[in-house]
């Protein structure tokens, strides 16, 4: 699993925290390619429902009798699929955290 996206989208996030709290941050770094906020932030909910999608299909053809699948690879998978998720709704927690401390700030 590529964890580029997701760093880049840290980054961002603890430049835009340390901003929000009065802080003095280091500029971030451009992102590699040029790419935006939304797109990294798409393309890191796109692997995440690629891992469940792939983790599904694994569990069902071990539930269908497939004997070419290995019930440790599917219960990695499994697992692997669900801490991503996991990890993911506390990236938008956090986004959503971040959203309502902008929004309540005094101007």
């Amino acid at each position: 699993m590529d964890t580029n996206g997701i760093e880049q989208m840290l980054s961002a996030l603890r430049t835009t925290a340390a901003q929000a709290s009065g802080k003095a941050a280091a500029p971030a770094a451009p992102a590699a390619g040029g790419s935006d906020f939304a797109q990294i932030l798409q393309s890191s909910i796109d692997k995440v429902n690629e891992t469940q999608q792939q983790a599904n299909q694994m569990a069902e053809k071990l539930a269908a009798g497939d004997t070419s699948q290995n019930l440790h690879e599917v219960m990695i998978a499994l697992q692997t699929a669900s801490v991503s998720f996991q990890e993911m709704v506390q990236v938008r927690n956090k986004l959503v955290s971040a959203y309502q401390d902008v929004m309540n700030i005094q101007v």
